[in-house]
Parts: structure tokens; sequence; C-alpha cells
């Protein structure tokens, strides 16, 4: 593809060089740079990309896009002892494009790179603080079964059509959205089911995306490691709406006192549910237990397999934006009936002595609250027993009071590890117990070995008791220091069932 038409739209404020030139990859990471690249240094949080851009050009880039002259100046002059950038550009054929922000930049040109493929499908984002896992996954499920091909962007795993692909970061790169949703249009997908990050949106990696449908599901205590303050967080997450065009539609949960500040300034049209008041889409929940729901929507009644009240949430706006998709309720509704919840959500292991061990992603207060509420709802009988831990190098404000959360709802508790990251794990245990008072450490067990604490949990645990393990949830290993462990708790727990 020529230069001119990769850089459309995307803020040049410059170009020295020839526009005509062919590209034949676009990279922001200087060893994926090959002959023919484009080159796009951003400025990063760990890193500057325009220091790497001697590296680029000596693995064969022949165009750079850039926000700092300076440094390109430097690195010019680092590997052909000059600096001046139209002097190589004419002597080395390369082209070199000035751009006010190099982030924003790197999204247009790899939407442009690939073909703009967000245009030729029904891109679907959902954001919020906890259910983007869930709804995604079920919307991709949902419309799957409906004999719709379907792609998935989400935090456990990228599906194009049936093929999967590892996710790493909640929302990944342009580059790696942009190769995915054209693999999606390759493959013949209609639709594309996916998360969109907070971070994301600040780092503008869904810039030039066109989506059709925006969720809101709910805005909590999360990420205040990276915000620094709340407002910022939910200015992060209301951009998404505002960008969205006018027809586009926004689907927000009322019941958040958010909901409503989250759509009030976009182009798109509203559509609203609640679980408590008056909406477009409503729900109630009739019967519950641990093998699902009855729930009413809408005035009709339907079973789903998923449990508690942060699900019946989920379901409705898996329903809302079926139906405003063109799909018929009552076929909605009977695909819904057949769904089963994403992986490491609400996951239930049956064990010896009627034991059951619940495992869920829930890693903020929350996501724990609303998962401990289940639990107790379902069965208000049994013992109630909460492991969890605190991510290292990440939010420190919320550890007291997922503490809190923990010792109101549940009868024992056991702290532990989570992935500790580059703080020492007894730290992040101390900062836990700050937020405890004294009856609530009387029935708290500090152990920071997981594996171990997941042992003492199954084996203090009464018969009929109910076991949460919260905050891996899908994740099948643990970050200690900077390495990577497999850690999957479904099998520690198989493990544990059998020496019992």
């Amino acid at each position: 593809m020529k230069i001119k038409d990769i850089i459309k739209d995307c803020g040049a404020v410059s170009v020295t060089g020839n526009r005509e030139t062919e590209v034949t990859s676009v990279c922001s990471d200087s060893r994926k740079a090959a002959a023919g690249a484009m080159f796009i240094a951003v400025r990063g949080f760990a890193g500057d990309g325009h220091t790497f851009i001697g590296k680029a050009l000596l693995s064969g880039a022949s165009a750079i896009v850039y926000e700092d002259r300076a440094t390109l100046g430097k690195e010019l002059e680092s590997i052909y002892g000059n600096g001046d950038i139209e002097r190589i550009s004419l002597e080395k054929g390369h082209v070199f494009i000035k751009t006010g922000s190099s982030r924003h930049a790197l999204a247009i040109i790899a939407s442009n790179f690939y073909g703009r493929p967000s245009e030729q499908l029904t891109l679907v984002g959902i954001t919020g603080t906890n259910g983007k896992t869930t709804t995604v996954t079920l919307l991709y499920r949902l419309f799957t079964g409906l004999g719709y091909h379907c792609g998935l962007l989400s935090t456990i795993a990228n599906y194009v059509g049936e093929r999967k692909y590892e996710a790493v970061n909640t929302t990944s790169d342009p580059i790696t959205i942009n190769s995915l949703l054209a693999g999606m249009v390759d493959e013949g997908c209609e639709y594309c089911f996916m998360e969109v990050s907070s971070i994301g949106v600040q780092q503008e990696r869904i810039a030039g995306l066109k989506f059709k449908v925006g969720i809101f599901s709910n805005l909590t205590h999360d990420h205040l490691d990276y915000h620094k303050t709340f407002a910022e967080y939910l200015r992060c997450k209301k951009l998404f709406f505002d960008m969205l065009p006018a027809d586009a539609f926004a689907i927000t949960n009322t019941d958040d006192k958010n909901g409503t500040v989250m759509v009030q300034n976009t182009a798109a049209r509203v559509i609203t549910y609640s679980c408590k008041s008056i909406a477009d889409h409503t729900c109630r929940i009739m019967e519950e237990s641990f093998d699902g729901m009855l729930l009413r929507i809408d005035g009709t009644e339907s079973w789903t397999r998923l449990t508690g009240r942060h699900n019946a949430y989920n379901i409705l706006a898996i329903y809302s934006t079926a139906v405003t998709l063109g799909v018929q309720p009552e076929e909605a509704l009977v695909a819904i009936s057949r769904l089963e919840s994403a992986p490491g959500r609400l996951e239930t292991l049956r064990g010896p002595k009627d034991l059951s061990v619940v495992i869920d992603y829930a890693h903020t207060p929350d996501a724990l609250e609303n998962v401990l509420t289940t639990l107790r709802d379902i069965a208000p009988e049994r013992e109630l027993i909460c492991l969890f831990g605190c991510g290292g190098d990440r939010d420190k404000t919320k550890r007291p009071e997922m503490a809190q959360v923990a010792q109101r709802l549940a009868d024992r508790i056991i702290v532990t590890s989570d992935n500790s990251r580059t703080e020492r794990t007894s730290d992040i245990m101390e900062d836990i117990k700050a937020g405890m008072d004294a009856k609530g450490r009387a029935r708290t067990l500090f152990i920071e070995d997981r594996k171990e604490a997941i042992r003492a949990a199954i084996m203090m645990a009464g018969p009929g008791a109910t076991v949460l393990l919260a905050g891996k949830g899908h994740e099948t290993y643990q970050i200690i220091g900077t390495e990577k462990h497999r850690f999957d708790e479904k099998e520690i727990v198989a493990e544990i069932f059998k020496e019992m």
C-alpha cells in the first residue's frame, strides 16, 4: 500500500519523501521492522519509541512516523553521521512523516493499512468495570448459535470465527486489533464483540474504529493506579460513548449512578436497561440457585444457566443488544437459555462432603461483593469461606476495601497471593489486613502460598460449605516477580479433591 493512502486522516503535519512509496507492513515495535516497513515511533510509559528509530531503519524500515524532530535527528546521526532528514530522505529513499500524536496516528494508520475492517463488520464494544468479559463472550456465543459468523476480542482470548488467538491485554494494540478485524472480514464474519478498557480508550487504541453499538455495564473502583483519580477513570470510559457516531447505539445500565452520565454527550441513539426501574428493557430475578436463574425479561419468563444479580445485568445487556441489532425477542431468549458462563466466572466444582468450590475472577471490591452476595443468597444456610488476594504493582487503595467486603459477607477468610509481580506478597497482605477490624482478623488466615491456601480452605470447610476462590478466574498462571508460573486453580482443586 502507498504511503499517501496509509497516512490518510492520521494527523500528519508534514511528509519528507515520496508519498508514492509502497509499504509492506506497519509496526510500533522496532524488533518487528523489516524491509519496506513503516515504523511508528510512539512515546510509551516504559520507553520512547523515538529512541528505536535507528534500529528500525537498520532493519529495513522505509518510512518513519514521528513526533520528536530532535530525537529523530539524533537517531539519524547515530547511523548515518548526519541528522538532516531532507538529505537522508533523498539519499536513502526513506520517508519521514511528522505528526502531532504518534499514538493517534498509529491507530488510524493501522486501520487504513488493513482496509478499515471495522467498517465492514458490525462492531459491538462494551466498557465498564465488571462484566465486560462475560458479556462479550456470551454475545459471541449467542450470535454464533443463531448462525452468524462472529469474532471476539476479549481478556480471555480472541476469536476469528472459530480460530482462537491468545489475548495479552483487555484491549489490544491498534495493529493487533485491526489485523484480527481484517481476518474476520476475510473469514466472512458479520459481527465482532469487543471489550473496551478505560486504558485502551485513554491510549487511543480504538481510534479509527467504527462501532455500531457501545454498551456500558457499571463503574466501580479499579485501575486507579493508572488513572490516579476516579474522575479520570470515568472520563476515559465516557470518552468511548462520546466517540460513537450518530448511526450507532449506546446501550446503558441506568441502575448504575453513572449510566446516564456515560451517554449524556453521545451522538448515538440511547437504549436503557434496568433491573430496578423503568427502562427500554427490564429484568427481574424470579428464582435463583447454583444451577441458574429464572428471569422475567421484558415481561417474559426465561431460564438461564448463569446465576447472581450481576449476571442478571449481564444477561439483560446481552438481550438488549441482540434485540437492538434486530434479533426477535423470543429468539433471543431461547438462545440465552442455552448459554453457559465465560470461563472463570462463577465456575462451580463439586467435591466430597457436598462441598462447592467456586472459582471467580472477582478482583475489585464491587465484584467480590457481587459474588459473595450471590453465594449468600443462593445458600444462606451454608458456611461461606472466601479466599482472595490482590495484584501487586496495581491500585493499592482497593486492598483494604476488599478486606472489608470479605469480613462483612464471609464466615471465614483466607488472604493469600494473587499476581504479586514485583511487590512482596507479605506487604500486599498487610495492606489487606489494614482493612479488617479485630473480629475480622480473628477469623482470617494469612497464607502466602496460594496453592497451600486453597488446600487449607478446602480442608477446613465443613460438610456442605461453599468455598470461593476469588481473583484468578480464567487465568492459568501466577506472576511472581517478573516470571509467569503455571497455576490452574481447577487442576489444583481436582488434585485436592482426590486426596480427600
